[in-house]
């Protein structure tokens, strides 16, 4: 066989593989459960199928979708990541104090997200150089925020008054498309592009695929998770950012449970708890899955507590659906 031959033969089309990707079992069966439940809460509940629907679900899954797009990249390199939560209350109350403190909010917003890389990064290292299963360090560091956010200012919330802040985050459209889904579909196609287009991507999929392989092909998988964890830590700022944004105030529990959701979203999108298999369109589609399925529950006067009953036994439905 000629060079040119098997040059051809060992580099596949890179468009062809990425669709293979896109098309395979785990997104399709999340694609046809998604297109169900819309379904069943179109006929079932009234006034759903509406355009303020549409804007409510989408400023509703902003935070988790965004939140997702990096957990996606720590899921996929088969570790875990418990502290996002915590993680958006301290971004938050640390951008309401530096607003507060009359820092200019472009340079307090990237500050904010430069501060959740390295609290990400330290979790990454954590993990990775003392051998410490990330379930326990970021369980850990869970709690180390939900402190820091806590006591900076005694439990109670700060309010933000920097209006042109509120605006560009959260309060403000642009083509009639609210800020906060503008920002989420920037954060979806960067972490689309970093996963599925790059050689990062490829490298964190063979690192959550099979590490020891990985490492003798001369991949630093150490790096890779904790860069996958420091792009969590972002992920988990900017929707701090956005909530805080949304609510005018730095709260200490703004983002309590949002880890929840978050991991709930990346596996029903088809991405192996196990690692080694991620994909960003499907988080996302997890994501618009669980903020459909709370609001259609709400739309249809379901109380609280059954809510909840309901909405835990469709997302271990989906997910199980997903694995077989």
């Amino acid at each position: 066989m000629s060079n040119a031959t098997q040059s051809t033969v060992s580099q596949p089309n890179p468009g062809s593989a990425l669709l293979g990707r896109l098309l395979s079992p785990g997104p399709h069966v999340t694609y046809i459960i998604f297109i169900i439940i819309i379904g069943f809460f179109v006929i079932f509940a009234p006034n759903f199928a509406t355009w303020g629907t549409a804007g409510a679900v989408g400023r509703i899954t902003a935070v988790v979708t965004i939140m997702a797009v990096g957990m996606t990249f720590v899921i996929v390199c088969g570790e875990i990541d418990l502290s996002v939560g915590s993680h958006v209350s301290f971004a938050a109350m640390v951008v309401a104090m530096l607003l507060y403190n009359d820092v200019p909010g472009w340079i307090a917003s990237p500050l904010v997200l430069l501060l959740g890389a390295g609290v990400g990064a330290i979790n990454g290292i954590i993990v990775t150089k003392l051998r410490i299963p990330s379930f326990l360090v970021t369980l850990g560091m869970l709690s180390v925020l939900r402190g820091l956010a806590l006591s900076f200012t005694g439990s109670m919330p700060v309010p933000i008054v920097d209006r042109e802040y509120v605006e560009v985050l959260a309060g403000g459209t642009m083509l009639g498309i609210p800020a906060p889904i503008w920002w989420t579909l920037v954060t979806v196609v960067a972490g689309f592009y970093l996963l599925h287009m790059t050689v990062f991507g490829k490298r964190a999929l063979a690192t959550g695929g099979n590490t020891i392989a990985a490492r003798f092909s001369g991949i630093n998988t150490d790096l890779i998770r904790i860069i996958a964890f420091a792009l969590c830590g972002v992920t988990a700022s900017m929707a701090g950012l956005v909530l805080s944004a949304r609510s005018a105030a730095g709260n200490p529990i703004l983002g309590q449970g949002l880890e929840l959701d978050v991991i709930a979203a990346v596996i029903i999108g088809g991405t192996s708890l196990f690692g080694g298999r991620g994909f960003i369109l499907g988080s996302v589609v997890g994501a618009i899955f669980i903020g459909i399925l709370g609001f259609g529950l709400i739309v249809m006067g379901l109380s609280t507590s059954i809510q909840e009953v309901v909405k835990g036994l469709i997302i271990i439905g989906a997910v199980s659906v997903n694995r077989k």
